[in-house]
């Protein structure tokens, strides 16, 4: 079950809730404007929360909690500079400055802010992609989402009255140099932190950075100093100014554009990545992944605009030359399909994948010899490991193609055994059995590649044309129709098929309109043209 929709349609406490009923696992992607989080669940229980671009929170708390020094976060903070495959709180612990357990007590507390955090966003959408879970992450938190949900709600209501003294975090502050608290005043520890810093040069979210607070502390406390007079607003953030845009800023479009788009949300990914490229015109990035997008939507005319750019800006490397061929790929443009992968695999002589796009592109070029080649690079590539269904996919075409009709079978054996629960490799089997002759073998192919995979049009196609030619059409039929619903421009001899099991039926009128389908998909398909002209006569 897919769960997605808009904020506005439903608060993000209600999917919370819907999801720890459901006893989801998962990943809850949530946008507001220009802003990402995520919710991972295990069993309807919230195992991380991130926010991207927002700052680690969890070395701030565990100063703010006089856990660690200062010094000792900046220690592995630098540390982490060198090992990016390492978490701060990993570093903390082998550095002897907290245990295992106190770590993940402030984790739960990190995870806990930052659905608090998210509590807060009204605007965006929601999408749920089920048995995700976060990476590189160990000894998660197990949190019931209920007590979020209570303590949120509190929170919530409190954001509503803050949001009035503070619609937005791009304002600036001063504290009001006559008019500052009396000896004897109590002040928050959050408010004695802020008070420093209060001299109209940082906005709010400068505050939230600078003080290693989080965003709700930091609002709840300035709230309580701008009713008392004690701070007053004096402005408003200027914008960035294009020219002079900072690494950082861009730094958070890159970011926002990567996460957008493993999340699957193109047009917010598209967004950033037209941003990034607005930024920094001069660099390669940003065209490479805006043609990742574009290839993603299949739009395959900008993918290859793209990819040129990425090419001619950040130079010839391999994974752009190699997702440059697969779009020219897509639109037929095989001879510079050819020459990109050739380019591509001779900087990376090592890369199977860009081996295994080029022989389906010496393939589709009528050049089994190549293909066969290429394909026979990419086994000794793999070494041990098994080689992917797209190889046997190729190896099996390409055999076939050479009239290899022996090995194309052994192949297509070999692929069922190594890949069972691919349907097209299924279907290349059930074909080269027919051929032998063997339609009982055939059949049993096709519908155990239904079985796993009931969407693909073909394989119901090749089931009709199977019974169709036993002379089973009532059975047939079904085949047909169903590949006529999944795909209604499959091809004219599927509708050509259907309008004879029609006539057959006597039914003249279906006949008719199967066969004038036929004739629109292929303008030059003389025996439905003839099958018409015969229902002229008879009528």
């Amino acid at each position: 079950m897919a769960i997605k929709g808009s904020l506005r349609e439903a608060s993000l406490p209600d999917v919370i809730q819907l999801l720890h009923l459901g006893r989801r696992t998962g990943c809850l992607a949530i946008t507001d404007r220009q802003n990402l989080g995520y919710i991972w669940f295990e069993e309807g229980r919230i195992s991380f929360a991130s926010i991207v671009n927002r700052r680690d929170r969890l070395g701030d708390m565990l100063v703010r909690h006089q856990r660690i020094t200062r010094e000792q976060l900046e220690h592995a903070v630098d540390t982490q500079a060198t090992d990016r495959e390492s978490r701060l709180g990993e570093i903390l612990v082998s550095m002897g400055a907290l245990t295992l357990e106190e770590l993940q007590e402030y984790v739960r507390l990190q995870v806990e802010e930052a659905v608090y955090y998210l509590f807060t966003w009204t605007t965006g959408t929601f999408n749920f992609e089920a048995g995700v879970r976060p990476e590189g992450q160990e000894s998660l938190p197990s949190i019931n989402p209920e007590w979020l949900l209570l303590e949120g709600a509190r929170r919530v209501d409190e954001w509503s009255l803050i949001e009035k003294k503070i619609p937005s975090f791009d304002l600036l502050f001063t504290a009001d140099e006559s008019h500052q608290p009396e000896e004897g005043v109590p002040l928050s520890e959050a408010q004695q932190q802020l008070l420093p810093l209060l001299d109209g040069t940082r906005d709010v979210q400068q505050l939230v950075d600078e003080s290693g607070l989080v965003e709700f502390e930091v609002g709840k406390a300035l709230y309580g100093l701008i009713t008392a007079g004690y701070v007053r607003r004096t402005g408003t953030r200027a914008p960035h100014v294009v020219s002079r845009a900072s690494d950082a800023r861009i730094d958070e479009h890159r970011n926002l554009g990567i996460a957008f788009y493993r999340t699957g949300m193109l047009d917010e990914a598209l967004r950033e990545f037209r941003r990034v490229a607005e930024l920094r015109p001069q660099e390669g990035s940003a065209p490479f992944y805006l043609g990742l997008i574009f290839v993603k939507r299949g739009e395959w005319e900008e993918a290859v605009t793209a990819f040129q750019q990425a090419v001619e800006k950040g130079g010839p490397r391999p994974a752009a030359l190699h997702n440059l061929a697969f779009a020219l790929e897509q639109l037929d443009r095989l001879d510079d399909a050819e020459a990109a992968y050739g380019e591509a695999a001779a900087r990376a002589r090592d890369e199977w994948r860009i081996q295994l796009g080029w022989a389906a592109t010496a393939l589709r070029r009528g050049d089994a010899a190549a293909a066969r080649g290429r394909l026979a690079r990419v086994r000794e590539l793999l070494g041990e490991r098994p080689a992917p269904a797209r190889w046997y996919w190729l190896d099996t075409l390409a055999r076939a193609a050479a009239e290899d009709a022996d090995g194309a079978l052994d192949s297509a054996q070999a692929a069922v055994v190594a890949h069972p629960r691919r349907a097209t490799l299924r279907n290349n089997l059930a074909v080269l059995l027919e051929l032998r002759g063997d339609a009982p073998a055939a059949e049993r192919e096709l519908r155990a590649g239904l079985e796993e995979d009931a969407t693909l049009p073909q394989l119901s196609k090749n089931m009709g044309d199977l019974l169709y030619r036993a002379g089973r059409y009532d059975d047939a039929k079904d085949s047909y129709e169903r590949a006529a619903r999944l795909d209604p421009g499959l091809g004219d001899d599927l509708h050509f098929k259907l309008g004879n099991i029609a006539h057959r039926a006597r039914a003249a009128d279906k006949a008719r309109e199967h066969w004038t389908r036929a004739i629109e998909l292929n303008p030059s398909h003389q025996l439905a043209r003839a099958n018409l002209d015969m229902l002229q006569v008879v009528r």
